[in-house]
């Protein structure tokens, strides 16, 4: 018997995957876990801004490295579950494909991980990152690898035995890299990570990724006024 295949909505996807998120066994995510917040280097007190804060992992980070985070989210569901672990952190449901509900420089820094696949406007993402940050401010973007997702990759999950489809917007690394320097950022700095041993003896079944790029990170500032 066939498998049932279904494509919701992405956020009705991730309303539904919340539960078991942190359960699924995912060699993107644990490839972001082992890198991308050693690229944010997060300090005591500041304020930085979880741009798809997810089931919140980052966030009870940020918290043990002494910073003030706020999470952000389009999904209801993800949300609860951040909620219940972090319980006195700000949480805000937003898309980011539209202009934040946030103060103008208000952060140290933004974080933005494992989120642009499901983002149809860059431009928009990034450029709200920079309104939001303070002059000298950092961004930290982690992504599926553009050449994954070219290949047919995509998030997807099982549940009750449907598998659940929730694609992945065809951007390129010139992509992001224009549209982060279109949005005034510089310094620049853009990293690939691929599937090895590591990732294969904690993933089951990411041995099929050995040497391919999975995950892109992106480091770049907001620069001080007049630089």
């Amino acid at each position: 018997m066939a498998k049932r295949v279904f494509r919701p909505g992405v956020r009705e996807g991730y309303d539904r995957w919340a539960a078991s998120y942190d359960d699924s066994p995912n060699p993107l995510v644990a490839l972001d876990r082992r890198y991308t917040l050693g690229l944010l280097a997060p300090r005591p007190g500041e304020r930085i801004l979880d741009a798809g804060c997810g089931t919140g992992v980052h966030i009870q980070q940020l918290r043990s490295a002494g910073s003030r985070p706020l999470g952000l989210d389009f999904s209801r569901g993800m949300l609860r579950l951040a909620q219940g672990t972090n319980r006195d952190v700000p949480l805000v449901q937003a898309d980011l494909n539209a202009d934040l509900p946030l103060k103008r420089g208000a952060f140290d820094a933004v974080l933005c991980a494992l989120v642009s696949e499901h983002i149809t406007q860059l431009q928009t993402l990034f450029s709200q990152a920079f309104v939001v940050l303070k002059q000298g401010g950092r961004l930290v973007v982690s992504a599926f690898h553009p050449q994954a997702a070219a290949s047919g990759i995509e998030a997807n999950f099982e549940q009750d035995g449907t598998e659940y489809r929730l694609g992945a917007e065809q951007h390129t690394i010139a992509d992001y890299l224009e549209r982060v320097r279109d949005a005034g950022f510089t310094q620049l700095r853009w990293r690939e990570y691929r599937g090895d041993a590591e990732l294969e003896a904690a993933v089951p079944g990411a041995g099929k990724y050995g040497g391919s790029p999975l995950l892109l990170t992106i480091q770049a500032l907001r620069p001080h006024r007049g630089c």
